[in-house]
């Protein structure tokens, strides 16, 4: 736990840049957080004093798992916290726990990794082509895991791999990478929640980070987690990352800042401070060419954030990423924490994440754009970032080309080769996004006991 002292929170009343502009609703903050990389704004800001110059007393709390951490939010034991994308839309469409919970700050673009035990990788192995030195080229298609599959299920064997939550990028990413080798990741439907009607292969949740131990016991053949725990299987010699996110959709959204709707309308000035905080962690994070990482990377291995070793943790979060032993790549892009406007949240990220519900049967009935549109805008707030970031660039903290002023809340379209199934995505279009997908639900489409009907 991490806690701001009253001594160096009071100098910073009389002494912080942004307090002649903002009076705080609410000074005194809890914020959750998974032991992941992709924590790093948060624990960056406490550090750094982002958050004592905006007058703000900070604890920091690890959570057990993304559902507790929810919880907390819901319930108000927690102010904030770093979240799962999906788990502020799940929650104000009321699948699972129902809630209105918002983004004003997404935290990070990438950062993710599949892994495979030993055992699989080399089953997969020789359906992967490699290049002049003998190394995989990558990026590995899961059309090279389907025929490891089919053996196991012609065997009697079911196919197991973890992800860590079902409204998670980490379930949606395994899911879109299997779909586009071929294979059924299975579908949700209200009666059945467990996400393996018809499924190839079975998902199912674990925490971060277990995922390492589950797979060394045998209980999971692979799984998608965030960093550090990929590279913790390389380390320990356990398994092998066959892809990254970034192969998969190249800067991709990751995790947000998610708060209760309610603390936003109660306490609007804190909400900006915070955001506030935020931004400026993000640009320290990414300032340089990543100059910074080296640094994040102690502050991250400390046992009160992540807690896994300097040396796990830098081999992806310095620009690097380890596949199998030895073979260290050059991915300089893994970790985004602030370029590529890395911290704006998009509406048409929001509706990604959406898409891959209603393609999985989480969202059961087909829904019309208009209303993709609109529930994106009322989890996503970009007019509380500006606001935030127009703050910042008039105190001298940050630059003014640094941010989307006029952006309607849409990305342009990913074009097809930034994805690893040659389709592109248009959040304009979530219908056509969708119906363009050879597996999952499109149109009418919906889950009726073990069944595909319309």
């Amino acid at each position: 736990m991490k806690r701001i002292t009253s001594i160096l929170a009071a100098t910073t009343l009389l002494a912080g840049p942004a307090l002649a502009q903002l009076e705080l609703e609410k000074d005194e903050l809890t914020f959750g957080f998974i032991k992941l990389t992709d924590m790093a704004p948060l624990a960056v800001a406490y550090e750094q004093g982002y958050f004592d110059d905006e007058g703000l007393f900070v604890t920091l709390e690890a959570q057990a798992n993304w559902k507790v951490l929810l919880d907390g939010v819901i319930d108000g034991q927690l102010d904030g916290a770093h979240m799962l994308a999906g788990q502020p839309l799940a929650a104000t469409i009321g699948y699972g726990t129902e809630a209105h919970i918002i983004t004003p700050f997404s935290m990070d673009l990438n950062g993710n990794g599949i892994t495979v035990s030993n055992q699989i990788w080399e089953e997969m192995k020789p359906n992967i082509p490699h290049d002049a030195e003998g190394k995989p080229v990558h990026p590995i298609s899961a059309s090279a895991l389907k025929p490891v599959v089919e053996k196991y299920t012609d065997e009697g064997k079911p196919f197991n791999m973890g992800m860590v939550f079902p409204v998670s990028t980490h379930n949606y990413e395994l899911r879109y990478w299997l779909a586009a080798g071929g294979l059924e990741p299975g579908y949700y439907s209200p009666e059945n929640i467990t996400g393996q009607i018809g499924a190839d292969v079975l998902l199912s949740v674990t925490p971060p980070p277990q995922m390492p131990a589950t797979m060394e016991a045998g209980t999971i053949y692979g799984y998608c987690v965030g960093e550090p725990w990929n590279q913790q299987a390389v380390f320990k010699g356990i398994g092998v990352p066959v892809i990254t996110d970034y192969e998969l959709w190249k800067n991709n959204p990751e995790k947000v800042f998610g708060i209760n709707a309610d603390f936003a309308e109660q306490y609007p000035n804190t909400t900006i401070a915070v955001t506030k905080a935020l931004i400026r962690a993000a640009m320290w994070l990414d300032e340089n060419d990543n100059a910074n990482r080296e640094e994040a990377v102690k502050i991250l291995s400390q046992p009160e954030y992540v807690g896994a070793d300097y040396d796990v943790i830098a081999n992806s979060m310095t620009g690097t990423f380890e596949y199998e032993k030895g073979d260290k790549r050059e991915v300089p892009d893994f970790n985004v924490f602030f370029r590529y406007n890395a911290t704006y949240p998009f509406y048409s990220d929001a509706i990604w994440y959406l898409t891959q519900m209603r393609r999985w049967g989480q969202i059961a009935e087909p829904k019309t754009d208009a209303w993709y549109d609109e529930t994106a805008k009322s989890v996503y707030k970009p007019a509380i970032y500006l606001e935030a970031a127009r703050l910042l660039v008039d105190e001298g903290l940050a630059n003014e080309a640094d941010f989307p002023w006029d952006s309607d809340g849409y990305k342009a379209p990913t074009p097809s080769e930034d994805i690893i199934d040659g389709i592109a995505y248009d959040g304009k279009a979530p219908n056509a996004y969708l119906d363009s997908l050879p597996i999952g639900l499109k149109g009418d489409q919906r889950v009726v006991g073990t069944e595909i009907q319309g």
